[in-house]
C-alpha cells in the first residue's frame, strides 16, 4: 500500500472500507519511505481479507479541465472532494531531491486528511496520490510514473538512491563553490578541488547546494560533465557519481 511519507509513522493502522460502510482496522508498517517525492511503502501485517489492488492510469489522454476526486480519511469516516484538473506540469525536482515525472495541480486546496489518499478520474482510475508538503504553499499529486518508479525502489532496496559527489558547498556568484571533499569520493576521483567553482552539471546550471542536490537527483552510477571555475578559468571535468541513500 501507498502513503504520504510526512503523515506515516512507522507502525500504524490503516482502515480499509467494508461494503457495508465500516472500516476493516489492520496493522500496517513501513517498509521504505522516499521523503523527495512524499511516499510511503507499507506493508499489511495482520491476517485478514484479500486486497483489490486499485485501477492505475497515466496521465496519457488527460487535460487541463477534466474533472477528479480527491479522497482522504481525516477521522473514521472517508471523504471525498470533486475539483478540476488546474495544471498538468512538466518534470519538476523538489526541495528534497526528488524527482516528479510530471506534477497535477488541482484548482482547490487538498483539504487536512486528505494527504497520501489517492486523486482519481472519473473512471474511477488513480492518476496520483495528494501530497501537501512537497511544495510550499503548493499542494500536488505525485502522478502514477512517479509512483510506480518510486515503489519499485523502495521495494528493492527500502529507500531511494540518491546521487552522490562527495563535497560540501555553499553558494557564491555564478555557482556553488566547494568547501570541503570528502576523502575517497567521487568529487576526489574526478580531481575538483576545494575552491572549484561548480556551474553546471551535464548541462544543468548550478547556483548553490540546493540545485546541486537536485542536479545530482536519479544520477547515480552515471558519468556526468561537470562545468568548473578554477583560478577564474572554466574547465570541464567528469565525474561517476556514487550512490547515498
Amino acid at each position: 500500500m501507498i502513503s504520504a511519507s510526512f503523515h506515516t509513522p512507522d507502525r500504524t493502522q490503516i482502515g480499509l472500507p467494508t461494503a457495508d460502510g465500516e472500516l476493516d482496522l489492520r496493522d500496517a508498517e513501513v517498509i521504505g519511505r522516499d521523503p523527495g517525492t512524499d511516499v510511503a511503502l507499507l506493508r499489511v501485517t495482520s491476517a485478514g481479507g484479500g486486497l483489490t489492488p486499485a485501477k492505475l492510469r497515466e496521465l496519457d489522454g488527460l487535460a487541463v479541465g477534466n474533472l477528479a476526486l480527491a479522497i482522504g480519511r481525516p477521522g473514521r469516516s472517508a471523504r471525498a472532494s470533486l475539483r478540476a484538473i488546474g495544471v498538468l506540469g512538466p518534470e519538476l525536482r523538489t526541495p528534497h531531491g526528488g524527482k516528479l515525472d510530471h506534477y497535477i495541480e488541482s484548482d482547490r486546496q487538498i483539504p487536512r486528511g486528505f494527504a497520501g489518499g489517492p486523486l482519481i478520474d472519473a473512471d474511477g482510475a488513480v492518476i496520483g496520490m495528494n501530497t501537501r508538503t512537497l511544495l510550499r504553499s503548493t499542494d500536488l499529486a505525485v502522478p502514477v510514473a512517479t509512483l510506480r518508479r518510486v515503489v519499485a525502489e523502495l521495494q528493492q532496496h527500502g529507500g531511494m538512491r540518491r546521487g552522490y559527489l562527495g563535497v560540501g558547498a555553499y553558494p557564491t556568484k555564478g555557482g556553488a563553490l566547494i568547501a570541503n571533499i570528502e576523502d575517497g569520493s567521487p568529487a576526489q576521483t574526478a580531481g575538483l578541488l576545494v575552491g572549484d567553482i561548480l556551474t553546471e552539471l551535464d548541462g544543468v546550471a548550478i547556483t548553490g547546494p540546493d540545485s546541486l542536490r537536485n542536479a545530482l537527483g536519479d544520477r547515480a552510477g552515471q558519468t556526468v560533465s561537470i562545468a568548473i571555475q578554477r583560478g577564474g578559468v572554466a574547465q570541464t571535468v567528469s565525474a561517476t557519481i556514487g550512490t547515498k541513500s
